[in-house]
């Protein structure tokens, strides 16, 4: 190939940097609490890490991507843990809140972690929407309820728990596929099952036979823009990461890690 030629092939027939992208970015979920039989003390599940769908925001030269771990189950007699926040440029989400322990109130997060239970005494739901976005990012857990009595569950990304049904996750196609992300975890479960990696969901409280809560799902970054567009520059070792392309779009999914995102 000439130089000129690979001059002009090289340019991507004229095509610029991207300087407005679109983001998806979802918290890991809160851990699920455990159950001491001893005690009789119920784990609340844990609330769903926050949600944003953020759309033709401007980005600069470089920036930083940070994908939030799930929060840990908690033991026999313990809360289950807060998931971590995840961030792209300047906006960020709230991991989910914990499961309650007995007669714990649960934990406060994107969307709040659900109430434990002990006896004839029960926990309250932990709030949502950390962050105070607008729109929220996720909603309340619930409290303990009778009759059982029963561990609450954890609040969702659409909607807040009520009494042992979990909040409902969100639905969303930045990948190119209908994917829901960031559903709150039951509570009072007799077996748990860990939130699924890399959609921010609550982990499960846990009941009925000594044991620790489940784990929150990890969060997930999604950043999209037109393909006619400039592929990133670099993108920093500490991320795990796909392209993809899909609907005219260039896709960015990252799916674990921090570091630095070059345009």
């Amino acid at each position: 190939m000439s130089p000129i030629l690979g001059i002009f092939a090289s340019s991507a027939l004229g095509a610029t940097a991207p300087t407005s992208v679109d983001y998806l970015v979802v918290a890991g979920g809160g851990g699920g609490a455990g159950f001491f039989s001893t005690t009789g003390a119920k784990g609340g599940g844990g609330g769903a890490g926050g949600f944003r769908y953020l759309t033709a925001q401007s980005i600069g030269a470089s920036f930083t991507v940070t994908v939030g771990a799930g929060g840990a189950g908690g033991g026999m007699t313990s809360n289950g843990s807060v998931g971590v926040s995840s961030s792209v440029n300047s906006a960020s989400s709230s991991g989910g809140g914990y499961g309650a322990h007995g007669t714990n109130t649960g934990g406060a997060g994107g969307s709040g972690g659900g109430g434990g239970s002990q006896g004839g005494s029960l926990g309250s739901g932990g709030s949502g929407n950390a962050g105070s976005y607008s729109p929220v990012e996720g909603y309340a857990g619930s409290g303990g309820s009778f009759p059982g009595p029963n561990a609450g569950a954890g609040g969702g990304s659409s909607s807040a728990a009520v009494t042992t049904t979990a909040g409902a996750g969100t639905s969303n196609s930045i990948t190119g596929s209908s994917v829901t992300y960031a559903a709150g975890g039951l509570g009072n479960q007799s077996s748990v099952t860990n939130g699924a990696a890399n959609t921010g969901d609550g982990g499960q409280g846990k009941t009925s036979t000594s044991g620790s809560g489940s784990n929150g799902g990890s969060g997930i970054v999604v950043i999209a823009y037109p393909s006619s567009k400039l592929d990133f520059t670099s993108i920093g070792g500490g991320l795990t990461y796909t392209k993809t392309t899909s609907g005219g779009n260039t896709i960015y999914t990252f799916t674990a890690g921090t570091g630095t995102v070059t345009v």
